[in-house]
């Protein structure tokens, strides 16, 4: 196996190759549907499981020295942005994500961490012209300070939300400097444990007015790009306000919010709120707040946020049809919110962990363009609706009904045939297309 210091450039050498440096299903020029691979997946790195994660759990220390030799805190994130610029050129991604923590050491005052993320930022902003890589979103980190025990913009504390939006200003004022075609709010500690010490509509309320304050002074600030809210029901608080797609769509509404925010939707959040990385990506795209992915896979015998390399091919294809289905990406893209297992502690291991997760993805965009371009399904689905293209049924869609126009129509009725759903039958063509 060779060394990170030993690989350059990982290149496209097709199925055949044994190669474990070597993409064997991306092809980054390769026409899907009359576009280029990268074109569909915009592949984008996460600062913080990549550049920063050392594989610390909360049994064990780190396994990984992600300290690049400094001991300097500036000159140890100078040195991250090096290896990160570096380590996305060698695997040909084009973006990247961070929390403002991520890329600049924090100070002892709000000011004291707003300056250190300028002087970095000058710095990200040099790397991105010499490689060409651009940010795809940035955020702000307020849940690991114990400030944000509670929450941050629903804190009981109004010094505590003071800080946290003077952190979201700076943060938005880095991703407008960065470019960023997004800015995207994770509620991690927006929730509660027990109901027996929380105020839910004053924290609900706040929480609005956080988001509509972030939103009033980027757009005056000229922000083109996407507000995204990172759906997840639990960990690290019992019951958090962002649960899941169909919540969020709730709370934007209710907010006036819907018009600006779109859904960051990760797929081990979307098992950890019961439903499958499918069902919220379908959710957010019918409601027209489809944004943006995080590109990972939980373990269903552990139960937690594990955050490992997406491998499902089934799971990559289902998402890829899904993105297919809206169009694309527009200012989102994929961002690899996954992080090497604690035990693959080598800087090439985390090439690897790229490789199977862009290479899963390729596959699933291959297999998503199959099923769209093979009909069936999509088929069998306008047969399962076909009685709402004609008669009573164009009428109610139509909103020419009432209840009591129904009654009169459906009071005689005998013998009503609803056909088959015909499961495994789809099951087996979807096989089909992933296999034969």
């Amino acid at each position: 196996m060779k060394k990170y210091q030993e690989i350059s450039k990982i290149k496209f050498e097709g199925t055949g190759s044994s190669n474990p440096f070597a993409f064997r299903h991306y092809d980054a020029d390769a026409l899907v549907m009359g576009k280029p691979m990268r074109d569909h997946l915009k592949f984008a790195m996460s600062y913080w499981h990549t550049i920063n994660a050392g594989g610390a759990d909360m049994f064990g220390s780190e396994t990984i020295d992600k300290s690049f030799g400094q001991s300097d805190p500036m000159a140890r994130y100078k040195a991250k942005a090096d290896f990160a610029f570096e380590f996305m050129a060698k695997l040909g991604i084009g973006y990247y994500c961070f929390h403002d923590v991520d890329v600049a050491p924090e100070g002892a005052t709000l000011a004291e961490s707003t300056r250190n993320l300028e002087i970095m930022t000058d710095y990200l902003l040099e790397k991105q012209k010499q490689y060409g890589i651009k940010l795809l979103w940035g955020t702000a980190n307020m849940f690991s300070d114990k400030k944000y025990m509670a929450g941050a913009a629903t804190s009981g504390s109004a010094e505590v939300f003071a800080v946290a939006a003077g952190k979201i200003k700076a943060a938005i004022d880095a991703t407008i400097k960065l470019g960023g075609l997004g800015y995207v709010f994770w509620g991690g500690r927006e929730g509660y444990d027990t109901l027996l010490n929380t105020d839910v509509g004053l924290e609900l309320d706040n929480l609005g007015r956080m988001l509509t304050m972030a939103r009033d002074y980027a757009r005056a600030k000229g922000f083109k790009g996407d507000f995204l809210i990172e759906p997840k029901p639990k960990e690290p608080t019992k019951h958090q306000y962002d649960f899941d797609v169909a919540t969020c769509i709730s709370f934007l509404r209710k907010y006036n919010l819907m018009a600006d925010f779109r859904m960051n939707i990760e797929a081990n959040h979307a098992t950890l709120a019961g439903h499958t990385f499918q069902h919220e990506l379908r959710m957010a795209r019918i409601n027209g707040v489809f944004g943006s992915i995080d590109a990972n896979q939980g373990d269903l015998l552990l139960g937690w946020d594990t955050d490992q390399f997406p491998t499902n091919v089934y799971d990559t294809t289902l998402c890829m049809y899904e993105v297919l289905k809206e169009g694309g990406f527009k200012n989102g893209g994929l961002n690899f919110d996954a992080k090497t297992r604690r035990a693959s502690n080598q800087f090439e291991d985390l090439l690897l962990a790229y490789i199977s997760g862009m290479d899963a993805f390729a596959i699933g965009l291959k297999k998503a363009a199959a099923i769209i371009e093979d009909g069936r399904l999509d088929q069998f689905v306008a047969g399962k609706y076909a009685s709402y293209g004609t008669g009573i049924g164009l009428s109610i869609v139509e909103n020419k009904e009432t209840l009591e126009s129904l009654y009169d129509f459906a009071k005689d009725l005998r013998g009503i045939d609803v056909p088959s759903g015909r499961q495994e039958y789809l099951e087996t063509i979807l096989n089909n297309i992933l296999f034969d």
